[in-house]
């Protein structure tokens, strides 16, 4: 049976090797069309450049981004609109032209607290791409966008409350908020360690956020075995958007 087409959209540069790095990797290697869209950063910023890096380790093709300014940091996208103050409407046509064009079977994307950390370029990337995956289906909305696409499936990349607290102390600062779902809402629980050494090296890829002390930095300077420990399992919400049946995501190895 054919490997699915995946699509994720994250919103930072990082973001997508963090959270679905094994899964990406795993996708390209069995040969399923693999691509990422970052809906932050301008094209021709140093983080651009690390993060064509990441997406040539993980087997995922060329940088798709969607240009707009980082909530956080206005050299993100000089000129640019923040992501979180531009036009919902012309956001998510930005990405039903990249579904139309890649034609995804299974998205995937931050889930709806964004995350961890809440960040909120990544609850805005959330929202986009909810929207997006049902209007790529309808001929009527932005036709000059290519023709209709609807995925079959759309996971939400989440962690459950037992996995978030055992970052306390490796990624996430004692009292820091945590955003992260009951046990029971997860349906699909992944081990991506045979891709570990993928996602590792695409994590560490970008290299800026490394060296400012980032969550890449962090996760390059934990020792082998808790590296291990904190990278090998993804965990995702899953959303059927067709009534027939839809891929899910499953590793082979």
């Amino acid at each position: 049976m054919p490997v699915p087409s995946l699509l994720a959209v994250y919103a930072h540069p990082d973001d997508e090797s963090l959270w679905s790095g094994g899964v990406l990797a795993q996708h390209a290697a069995a040969e399923g069309r693999t691509a990422v869209v970052t809906t932050t950063w301008g094209a021709y910023t140093p983080r651009a450049a690390e993060l064509a890096g990441a997406l040539k380790i993980l087997g995922a093709g060329r940088p798709r981004m969607l240009g707009y300014a980082d909530a956080r940091a206005p050299e993100s996208a000089p000129g640019r609109v923040r992501l979180c103050d531009a036009p919902l409407d012309q956001t998510v046509r930005d990405l039903v032209a990249h579904l139309r064009e890649f034609r995804p079977e299974i998205v995937i994307t931050h889930d709806a607290y964004g995350g961890l950390t809440g960040h909120p370029d990544h609850l805005h990337t959330h929202r986009i791409t909810a929207l997006a995956v049902h209007a790529a289906g309808l001929e009527l909305l932005y036709p000059d966008t290519g023709a209709p696409w609807s995925p079959s499936a759309l996971y939400l990349a989440t962690h459950p409350h037992t996995a978030a607290q055992a970052l306390r102390g490796h990624l996430i600062a004692p009292g820091r908020v945590l955003h992260s779902v009951p046990d029971n809402q997860i349906t699909a629980t992944l081990d991506v360690s045979p891709w570990l050494d993928h996602k590792t090296a695409a994590i560490l890829a970008h290299r800026t956020e490394v060296e400012r002390g980032a969550v890449p930095g962090l996760i390059a300077a934990l020792p082998p075995d808790t590296r291990k420990q904190v990278l090998s399992t993804e965990w995702y919400i899953r959303h059927a958007l067709r009534t027939t049946p839809t891929p899910q995501i499953t590793l082979t190895t």
